[in-house]
C-alpha cells in the first residue's frame, strides 16, 4: 500500500493517475475527499493534513512507501509556510520511521537553501535535511518550475492579460527549466518501479537517500515564461516591470485584507524572482527513461516560437 499526500496538487493529480492505471493501491491523506474528484473511488481515504500530526499515525498503518507531494507556497489558516512545509516533513518521516515504512519520496525544489531569501525554500532544505537524516531509506526529488495548461499560475496570467499591459514583479530575469506536471509524474512512477531502494534498516541500520534534480529542457527567464504564455493565448501586451519596492508592501497589504482569497502574495512572487535551474539539465530525467517536452511544445505554440526561447537569459 502506498500512502500518497498532495493528491489533489498539480503533480499529486497526475501521479494519481498514473498509479491507478498501474493498479498500485493507494490511500491518499486529505482535508477534504471530495477535492479527488472520480478519483475518490479509486483509493483509500485517510482524513487528516499537515497541520494535524496526529492524522498521520492512522494513514501510516499498514504503508511500504510514502510519495510526500503536499506543499503549501503561501501561509494557510493552519499553518505557515514553515510550519507546513518543514516542520510537518520532519513529523512525518519520523512518523513513518515509527510506522516501519521503507521507502519516503518527498518533493523538495532546485535551489532549496537554508540561507535563500524565500521563506518556502529555506523551509525546503530543512525538510530534505529531515528526510535525508531519517529513519526511513529516502527518494528527493527537486524540481524547477512545476506547470501544466490551465494550473493557477497560467491561469492567473491568463487573467491579467485582460489588463491593457502585462506587470512583472520585478526585472523578471530569474531563470527556470520549467517542466510540465506530466513530466515530473512519469519521473515519479518510474523511480516507484525501481528496485534500487532497499528496505530500511539494512546497510547497518542506516537509511540511505537518493536524490533527483528535475529540469526541462529549456532555460527560459521568468519574462520569457510571461511572453510564451501570452502567445499561447494569442494577446499581445506590454510588459511593465513592477519594482518590488512596490510590489512586495502591495501584496502584503491585499495578504493581510484578503487573507488566504488574496490573488496573489510577496512569498509566492518573491518565489519568481531566485533563479531554480542545475547545470545537469535534463540528466536525471532521462536516467529515469523520462525526455520532458518543451514549454512551447506543451503549451501547444508553433515553431515560430523558438527564437523567442533562444534568446531566453540573455
Amino acid at each position: 500500500m502506498l500512502l500518497l499526500t498532495g493528491a489533489t496538487g498539480l503533480v499529486g493529480r497526475a501521479v494519481l493517475r498514473r498509479l491507478a492505471v498501474a493498479g498500485v493501491p493507494v490511500r491518499c491523506l486529505v482535508r477534504d475527499p471530495r477535492r479527488l474528484g472520480p478519483d475518490r473511488v479509486r483509493v483509500q481515504i485517510a482524513l487528516g493534513d499537515l497541520a494535524d500530526p496526529q492524522s498521520f499515525r492512522n494513514a501510516l498503518r499498514g504503508i511500504g512507501t510514502v510519495v510526500h507531494l503536499a506543499a503549501t507556497i503561501r501561509d494557510q489558516p493552519r499553518g505557515s509556510i514553515e510550519e507546513l512545509n518543514g516542520i510537518a516533513t520532519w513529523r512525518m518521516v519520523e512518523a513513518a520511521g515509527r510506522a516501519g515504512v521503507d521507502r519516503f519520496v518527498f518533493f523538495s525544489a532546485l535551489g532549496a537553501s537554508a540561507h535563500d531569501r524565500t521563506r518556502l525554500l529555506r523551509a525546503k532544505a530543512l525538510a530534505e535535511q529531515a528526510v535525508r537524516d531519517g529513519p526511513v531509506d529516502s527518494v528527493i526529488f527537486a524540481p524547477s518550475l512545476i506547470y501544466a495548461p490551465g494550473d493557477a499560475w497560467l491561469t492567473l496570467l491568463s487573467r491579467l492579460a485582460l489588463l491593457p499591459v502585462m506587470p512583472i514583479s520585478g526585472r523578471g530575469r530569474a531563470v527556470f527549466q520549467p517542466i510540465w506536471a506530466e513530466d515530473v509524474a512519469r519521473c515519479v512512477c518510474a523511480e516507484l518501479d525501481s528496485p534500487g531502494t532497499s528496505p530500511a534498516g539494512q546497510a547497518g541500520g542506516r537509511s540511505r537517500s537518493r536524490r533527483y534534480e528535475l529540469a526541462g529542457p529549456q532555460t527560459l527567464s521568468h519574462e520569457a515564461i510571461v511572453r510564451l504564455a501570452l502567445q499561447s493565448i494569442g494577446r499581445r501586451r506590454l510588459l511593465v516591470h513592477v519594482p518590488t519596492a512596490i510590489v512586495s508592501p502591495g501584496l502584503r497589504a491585499l495578504e493581510l485584507l484578503a487573507r488566504d482569497r488574496a490573488f496573489a502574495t510577496w512569498d509566492e512572487a518573491e518565489l519568481m524572482e531566485v533563479s531554480m535551474v542545475t547545470p545537469a539539465g535534463t540528466a536525471d530525467a532521462d536516467r529515469l527513461g523520462v525526455q520532458p517536452r518543451a514549454m512551447a511544445d506543451v503549451l501547444g505554440l508553433p515553431a515560430a516560437a523558438g527564437p523567442v526561447r533562444s534568446r531566453l537569459g540573455a
